[in-house]
């Protein structure tokens, strides 16, 4: 099954700007033991992932009335902001939570993917 991880704010972390670098080597560590955790473990692979621009240069795209309109805002309700995604394949939600408290404590939402028939 797929879920889409979302990564949304930083949680009771500092923000990211504000890490010196040996922090944020740390942080990009959490990344890369989250990578290898997913690729050893059976029937879990990350299909995609990227972490994303801030939200001020998002794009809403919104059609009323047969009519699309391309505007810089109001945002999508997401105030934290969000900083990126994951798309992975896993066996169950219980077996994602687990590899996913080897990242940074970031706020995450995850969302399964409809089953393709």
């Amino acid at each position: 099954m797929k879920f889409l991880v979302l990564l949304i704010g930083e949680g009771e972390l500092p923000a990211w700007d504000t890490l010196t670098e040996e922090e944020q080597a740390a942080g990009l560590g959490k990344f890369e033991e989250f990578d290898a955790a997913c690729r050893n473990r059976d029937g879990v692979s990350i299909v995609s992932g990227e972490a994303l621009a801030p939200m001020t240069s998002a794009t809403v795209v919104k059609t009323r009335g047969g009519k699309t309109t391309l505007t810089e805002g109001p945002y999508a309700e997401a105030v934290e902001g969000l900083g990126g995604f994951f798309l992975i394949e896993a066996p169950d939600l219980d077996v994602l939570t687990e590899l996913l408290t080897i990242l940074p404590a970031y706020d995450m939402q995850i969302v399964p993917a409809v089953d393709q028939v």
